[in-house]
C-alpha cells in the first residue's frame, strides 16, 4: 500500500466519450496515429469548443472580444510571457477548430482557398511559437506537444475532417449510424 492513494480521473461526460471514442477510431484506426496525448487534446479541444464563449473568449486589452485571426496574431504581438503562449495557443486552437471541423467555412464558393491556407499557416506558427516560451502552470500543455500539433497540423486538420464525417453519419459506417454507443 502506498502513502498516497492515486488519484482517480475525473468521470467524463457521455459528449466527452463520444469524441473520444470519434478522435481514437479516426487517429488510430483509419490514419494509424497512436499519439495518446495529442489525440486527447484534440478531444479536448472538440470538447472546449463547443461553447462559442470559449471559442471567442480572448480579448483586447480594453476588453474587446477578438474574433479574427488578424486580430489575435495582432494582440499576440503585444503581449509577453505566459499571456503570450495563451495567445498563440488560443489561435492555433481556434484555426485548427475550423480549418479541420468547417473547412466549407474559409473556403467560400468564390473565393481562392487563400483564406483556409492563412488560417492554417497562422495555426502552424502559433502552436510553433507557443511551443517556446515557457508555461507558468503545470497543467499547460507541454511544449513537446505544442510542437507536434505545430508539425502535424495538416493531418490534424485532416482528421478532425473525418471526426466530423463519422459524426455526421451517426457512428461508425462499419457496423451502421449509431453504432457509437455515448454509455
Amino acid at each position: 500500500m502506498t502513502d498516497h492513494p492515486q488519484e482517480l480521473p475525473e468521470p467524463r461526460s457521455p459528449i466527452q466519450r463520444y469524441f473520444a471514442g470519434l478522435a481514437e477510431n479516426t487517429f488510430h484506426s483509419q490514419l494509424g496515429v497512436v499519439d495518446p496525448p495529442m489525440i486527447d487534446y484534440l478531444t479536448d479541444l472538440l470538447i472546449r469548443s463547443i461553447r462559442s464563449d470559449m471559442v471567442h473568449r480572448i480579448r483586447s486589452v480594453t476588453g474587446k472580444p477578438l474574433t479574427s485571426v488578424h486580430e489575435m496574431v495582432a494582440e499576440a504581438s503585444e503581449r509577453l510571457g505566459d499571456a503570450k503562449r495563451e495567445l498563440h495557443l488560443h489561435i492555433g486552437d481556434f484555426t485548427l477548430f475550423w480549418a479541420g471541423i468547417y473547412p466549407e467555412a474559409l473556403r467560400g464558393e468564390h473565393e481562392s482557398s487563400s483564406k483556409f491556407e492563412t488560417y492554417c499557416a497562422f495555426g502552424k506558427r502559433s502552436y510553433r511559437i507557443a511551443s517556446e516560451i515557457e508555461a507558468a502552470t503545470k497543467d499547460a500543455p507541454p511544449a513537446t506537444l505544442l510542437e507536434r500539433l505545430s508539425d502535424r497540423y495538416d493531418l490534424c486538420c485532416y482528421g478532425l475532417r473525418e471526426v466530423r464525417r463519422q459524426w455526421e453519419s451517426g457512428g461508425d459506417e462499419e457496423f451502421g449510424p449509431g453504432s457509437i454507443l455515448l454509455n
